[in-house]
C-alpha cells in the first residue's frame, strides 16, 4: 500500500511502482496517489486532487475530504491487509494514515522523509514509534535519523533517474515558436492551485522588468498537469498574441510571443532554459540536476508564514541550498518576494558570466550530492525486503 498526496510524490510513487513490478511481477499495489502511481500498476483507492494545498490556514477547507480519504483507505487496508506500507512525504496526513495501519499490525516504511529537521522536530518520536525503516532522499538526512535511533537509509534522489529531456534544446523551443541562440529564462510557479494563485503574479509582473535589461529575452512556462486554465491565466495575458513557428528575428516584434507555455515536460522546459525563475519545492531539486542556475520564490498567506516561521529551525529554504550546506542560489521568500527583486537577481545570472559559471559549478556539487542512479530501484529492495519477509517469513532471490 503507497499513499502520496501529491505530484513530486506521484512521480516518484509511479518510479517506486515500475520498479516493484520489475522485480516482483506479481506484487499488488494501491492505495492513494495520482496519474503516474496509476499508470505504473497501482490500483488507486483515491487521488490527491482537490487536497493538496500549502499552509496551516489553507489546510483546514480541505479537512472533511482529507478525513473521508483516510477512512477509505483504512478500509481498504483492513479488507486487502498488505504486507507493507509506504507513506510517502504529505506528513499531515501520512501521519495519522501510518498510526492507524500500524494498529493493524501493518509494517511501516516512509520513503522522502517529511522535513522534521526544518519545523516540527518533535514529530521524530512519532517516527519512532511506528516507522520501521526510513529511506532518505537528501544525504544530510541520514544522520537525524540515525541519531534518533531511527533505521534509516540513504538511497538516493530519484530525480537522478527521471531527469532527463526528450529533446534538444533547439528542437524543443523551436517547436514552441522560440529560438536556440536566444536567452531563456524558465518559469515553474508550483504545483498546487493555492501557491500558483499566489506566486504567478509576482513571477508576471518581474517579466517586463527583465526585458528592459534584458531586450530579447525569452520565457517558458513549465505547466504542472491537470491543473485549471485559470491559475495559468497570468501568463496567458502577459505573453500576448502567439506566432507560429521559430523565432528568427533579430528584434521582438510587435505581436510575436516571447512566452510559450508548456504542459507536463518540465525537464524539457528545464534543459532548454538558461536560467529558472522557481517556487521552492522539488522543482529546485530539478533545476540542480540539470545544473541551471536559479532565483527561488515562495509566498504564503500572511497568518501562516507568521505561525509557520516560529517553528523553523532552519535560515534557509531552499533545498539545493540545504544540500549544499550554503547560500548558493538566492531565495525570495515572503516580503522579499517582489517583482523587482526576481528580475534584480534574473538578470544578474543572464548578464554577468562569472557569476552564472559559480553558480553552475556549486549546483554541480549538489548534483553529485544527490548520489548515484538508481534511488528508485535501491527504495524497491528495501521495500520488498519486508514485505517478502511478512508474507512468507523469506527473503527474495
Amino acid at each position: 500500500m503507497i499513499s502520496c498526496g501529491e505530484a513530486s510524490g506521484d512521480l516518484y510513487a509511479g518510479a517506486l511502482a515500475a520498479e516493484l513490478r520489475s522485480r516482483a511481477p506479481a506484487v499488488e499495489i494501491f492505495g492513494f496517489g495520482g496519474p503516474r502511481l496509476a499508470a505504473a500498476g497501482g490500483h488507486l483507492i483515491g487521488t490527491f486532487t482537490g487536497l493538496t494545498v500549502t499552509g496551516l490556514t489553507e489546510a483546514l477547507r480541505v479537512i472533511p475530504r482529507s478525513y473521508a480519504m483516510y477512512r477509505r483507505l483504512i478500509a481498504a487496508a483492513r479488507a486487502r491487509r498488505p504486507d507493507v506500507f509506504v507513506a510517502i512525504d504529505f506528513p499531515d496526513f501520512n501521519f495519522r494514515l501510518m498510526a492507524a495501519l500500524h494498529r493493524l499490525g501493518v509494517p511501516i516504511i516512509y520513503y522522502v522523509s517529511p522535513q522534521l529537521w526544518a519545523w516540527r522536530p518533535r514529530r521524530m518520536e512519532t517516527m519512532k514509534r511506528f516507522v520501521g525503516k526510513v529511506l532518505v532522499i537528501f544525504p544530510f538526512e541520514a544522520p537525524l535519523y540515525a541519531r534518533a535511533g531511527i533505521p534509516v537509509e540513504f538511497v538516493g534522489h530519484p530525480l537522478v533517474d527521471l531527469a532527463r529531456p526528450t529533446q534538444t534544446r533547439g528542437a524543443f523551443l523551436a517547436q514552441y515558436g522560440l529560438a536556440a541562440d536566444t536567452l531563456t529564462v524558465a518559469l515553474l510557479p508550483g504545483s498546487r492551485p493555492n501557491e500558483i494563485e499566489r506566486i504567478a503574479p509576482g513571477i508576471v509582473a518581474a517579466l517586463p522588468l527583465i526585458r528592459a535589461r534584458v531586450p530579447r529575452v525569452q520565457f517558458v512556462v513549465a505547466r504542472a498537469p491537470n491543473l485549471p486554465d485559470a491559475l495559468f491565466a497570468p501568463f496567458e495575458r502577459e505573453a500576448g498574441p502567439a506566432k507560429a513557428g521559430p523565432y528568427e528575428s533579430k528584434d521582438v516584434g510587435a505581436g510575436f510571443s516571447r512566452l510559450a507555455m508548456v504542459e507536463g515536460r518540465t525537464d524539457d522546459v528545464l534543459a532548454a532554459s538558461d536560467v529558472v525563475i522557481t517556487a521552492s519545492g522539488t522543482a529546485t531539486v530539478q533545476a540542480a540536476l540539470h545544473e541551471r542556475p536559479m532565483v527561488v520564490v515562495y509566498s504564503l498567506s500572511p497568518l501562516t508564514y507568521r505561525l509557520g516561521k516560529r517553528f523553523l529551525k532552519v535560515d534557509t529554504y531552499a533545498m539545493p541550498n540545504l544540500v549544499a550546506g550554503r547560500r548558493i542560489i538566492p531565495e525570495l521568500i515572503q516580503e522579499e518576494f517582489t517583482a523587482e527583486r526576481v528580475a534584480e537577481e534574473t538578470v544578474a545570472l543572464l548578464v554577468d558570466p562569472d557569476r552564472y559559471a559559480r553558480v553552475q559549478q556549486d549546483l554541480r556539487g549538489v548534483h553529485e550530492r544527490l548520489g548515484v542512479p538508481g534511488a528508485s530501484g535501491r527504495a524497491a529492495d528495501a521495500i520488498l525486503e519486508v514485505a517478502f519477509r511478512r508474507s512468507s517469513g523469506s527473503t527474495p532471490a
